[in-house]
C-alpha cells in the first residue's frame, strides 16, 4: 500500500472515526449533523459501519465531518 502523507484520512479506519465523532458529538448531535437513520435509530458502531461501508455518499458526510469537527 502506497504512503499518502497528505491525506489526513491515511491510517484512520472508518470504524476509528465513527467512534471519535461518537465520542466527541454523541449519537443525538452526530444524528442532527448528519441526518442518516443509523445514527438517528437505534444507533450502534455496528449498524453504522454496515451501512457505511455500502453507501459512499453518507462514508463521504461523516469523512468531511470527521476533518472539520469543532
Amino acid at each position: 500500500m502506497q504512503q499518502q502523507p497528505n491525506n489526513p484520512l491515511y491510517g484512520k479506519t472508518l470504524e476509528a472515526i465513527v467512534t471519535e465523532l461518537v465520542e466527541h458529538y454523541g449519537w443525538k448531535e452526530l444524528g442532527a449533523r448528519i441526518r442518516i437513520n443509523c445514527f438517528n435509530d437505534n444507533p450502534s458502531i455496528k449498524s453504522s459501519l454496515k451501512f457505511l461501508r455500502k453507501t459512499d455518499w453518507a462514508r463521504k458526510k461523516v469523512e468531511e465531518l470527521y476533518l472539520n469537527r469543532d
